[in-house]
């Protein structure tokens, strides 16, 4: 009898998120009106304008475009107990994926094509489980407001330093934190804690042609390293002056993160406690995990 599907059944998004992130939010929602005043600093026309031009300048994936993406993404949300959103590719340069989750809207992901490139197909589920877990936590609810800002200061340099100051460091805090736990989501759809630090090596270091050649062991090892730096106080002053402006924590922590959790008996217990394994789609008992 052959396994045909194993999934995660009834995960909340509280299972899994990550401590930083719920201190982040915390203090994020003792700022009175925060989403308000973004949103209304931009309006509601800049993202219809945001929204249109994602259509206009990307590749909606489908049954009938892309159909192995589409896949992977329809497998994803079905570990993660989430309804599937749109999935968009984009011709950029800049290895990158982002989520959007607008009032009245179905949310979507883009994924730009250079990252593609260079990530095997598990790899790129990991990248689409990374942005569901935006959409399984909630995150939109500042994330999207970041984003708005981030991409009107790009397409409007003029305004640029002007946004750049709406975004304080508490927010930006908030949204490294975040990470944090959207690589846990992608850990849990894929399975495997390397393919998930093979994304983070390849982000920090790869390219289409090198990406074959690198040593994961190496990086987890070089991960280990930077995590060591805590050990002194310039060394933490360092890491945090290092991170401070950035949007996304460095990728080595974030490795180093997901080298912990995957060990961790946190983890293990929630796959016990929500793993259904299908046999030619009868359920059998909890406990067991997904064959790739």
């Amino acid at each position: 009898m052959s396994i045909l599907k194993n999934q995660l059944i009834g995960l909340k998004a509280d299972s899994f998120r990550h401590p930083l992130d719920l201190e982040a939010t915390k203090a994020l929602k003792q700022i009175p009106g925060l989403d308000m005043m973004v949103r209304n600093l931009l309006g509601p026309l800049a993202e219809q304008v945001f929204y249109v031009e994602n259509i206009a300048s990307s590749v909606l994936v489908g049954q009938n475009q892309l159909p192995e993406l589409h896949n992977l993404l329809l497998e994803a949300c079905k570990m993660l107990d989430i309804e599937p959103p749109q999935l968009y590719i984009r011709q950029h340069p800049a290895p990158n994926a982002y989520t959007f989750a607008m009032r009245g809207k179905q949310p979507f992901i883009v994924v730009h094509t250079s990252l593609i490139d260079m990530l095997t197909p598990q790899e790129i589920q990991a990248v689409i489980a990374h942005e569901l877990g935006h959409l399984k936590c909630d995150h939109s609810v500042y994330l999207t407001p970041v984003n708005l800002l981030i991409l009107a200061a790009t397409a409007v340099p003029t305004v640029g330093a002007f946004l750049a100051q709406a975004i304080q460091a508490q927010l930006l805090e908030w949204v490294r934190c975040a990470e944090f736990t959207c690589d846990r989501a992608a850990l849990l759809a894929t399975g495997d804690p390397k393919v998930v630090m093979s994304v983070l090596m390849k982000l920090a270091g790869g390219s289409p042609k090198i990406a074959p050649q690198l040593n994961l062991d190496a990086f987890i090892a070089q991960a280990r390293d930077y995590d060591d730096i805590s050990k002194t106080e310039i060394g933490e002053t360092f890491k945090a002056a290092r991170t401070a402006q950035l949007t996304h924590p460095v990728p080595v922590l974030r490795a180093r993160e997901i080298d912990r959790w995957s060990s961790s008996k946190e983890y293990q217990k929630l796959l016990q406690n929500h793993t259904k394994v299908d046999y030619n789609n009868e359920v059998a008992p909890k406990g067991g995990w997904r064959n790739w």
